[in-house]
């Protein structure tokens, strides 16, 4: 196990009506809010008028700002931090799923940095300081509401990028499954895959003696893999959204990836896919993580023979592990589809026509600049290609 230091300050506020209290939550950490959304199902669903109705009873005042996309949009972010800076916002109150919680975060650093908020996405910049922000969460699936990770796309370059920052970890967090009842099924499945990924990402690993950790990833896999399809059967089972809805948060708040060295190769191929297609996540994840298994699972057997036994509850003899490991990648394959997910990119609608333009993006060979991406097995552009073709 490596050295590591964990710290995860997000409270998480668990339950059914949580949201009601979310005025007084905030009144000791501000006194104007920026209201941060997507569309207009948080006002269809009356959420809006529940959040408001308690910001005001606090004594709270706001102003808002919805239109937030999947794959969260770089122009919607610098509106924001104009908005924040004109009307002197002191906390962002993100209402929605992984894209406004995303859009939030960037928002509360470009706050306080004199630059284009960009320039930190492309340059690993260190931030010192950001505004506060806390969360409502309508979509259990990418886990910002307790990490202090954000996504931005940029749109005009067909970029996205990562950046990750303690000052952007939540400060506080709500999650009432209740509010989970009226996703369409593609979304719960999407976000059941963006999960899965985040515990994938960590538990593919060459790093020895991480039995602790091991069991942590192990069993929110399989909480989620028992319980998702509960929820897309019925998608008012109030006790599968609690497992899914918080196996969600603890399989990207840090927690399963201590002591690891971790992989992220699929979260960096896939971002391509939605920097030029406008893929929803989940999906370009759920196509390409068994294709990834598939290219890299002979430079570590004894892990996938692993997962094959202690996540994808293979049975077989040990004297032949491909076969089991090929038999878990198949069984993983199954369970997407159960989930109504796509398979190849070709459903998705992506040709072979940008796929080493995006194989070399993703490692920064297209910049003049390569890296290998992952942690299991260094990717070059030339491996990231193979990897887009077996996905094709």
């Amino acid at each position: 196990m490596l050295n590591f230091d964990f710290y995860s300050p997000a409270r998480i506020l668990f339950g059914k009506d949580m949201e009601k209290q979310i005025g007084a939550l905030l009144k000791p950490h501000a006194s104007k809010v920026l209201l941060h959304y997507g569309g207009g199902s948080i006002k269809k669903s009356g959420l809006y008028d529940t959040v408001v109705t308690s910001l005001k009873e606090s004594g709270l005042s706001y102003v808002e700002l919805g239109g937030v996309v999947p794959n969260p949009r770089l122009s919607l972010v610098h509106e924001g931090i104009a908005l924040c800076k004109e009307e002197k916002v002191d906390l962002i109150l993100a209402v929605g799923g992984g894209s406004a919680i995303d859009s939030a975060k960037a928002i509360a650093m470009g706050v306080y940095y004199d630059g284009d908020v960009w320039e930190i996405y492309e340059q690993g910049k260190v931030i010192e300081k950001a505004l506060p922000v806390a969360t409502i969460l309508t979509i259990p699936a990418a886990g910002s509401e307790a990490s202090g990770d954000t996504v931005i796309t940029n749109e005009e370059k067909l970029l996205k990028y990562g950046y990750g920052s303690p000052h952007l970890r939540p400060l506080l967090s709500v999650m009432n499954p209740e509010l989970f009842y009226t996703l369409p099924k593609n979304q719960i499945a999407n976000g059941v895959a963006d999960m899965m990924s985040h515990v994938f990402e960590r538990y593919f690993t060459n790093t020895v003696h991480t039995d602790l950790t091991d069991g942590l990833c192990e069993t929110v896999l399989k909480t989620i893999i028992k319980n998702a399809p509960l929820v897309l059967e019925n998608p008012q089972n109030y006790n599968a959204w609690c497992e899914v809805g918080f196996g969600g948060t603890v399989a990207h708040n840090g927690l399963v990836g201590m002591g690891r060295e971790q992989d992220w190769a699929c979260h960096g191929m896939e971002h391509e896919l939605s920097a030029i297609y406008d893929v929803a996540h989940g999906a370009g994840l759920a196509v390409l993580t068994p294709a990834w298994m598939q290219y890299v699972y002979k430079d570590n057997v004894n892990m996938f023979v692993q997962f094959a036994v202690n996540v994808m509850g293979v049975k077989g003899s040990y004297r032949d592990p491909d076969a089991m490991i090929q038999e878990a990648i198949l069984r993983l394959r199954e369970f997407f589809n159960k989930m109504g997910l796509t398979a190849t990119l070709g459903e998705l609608g992506i040709d072979a026509s940008n796929l080493e333009l995006m194989a070399k993006k993703a490692t920064g060979a297209e910049f003049g600049n390569e890296e290998p991406i992952g942690g299991l097995k260094k990717l070059y552009w030339q491996d990231v290609l193979e990897i887009y073709k077996l996905a094709q």
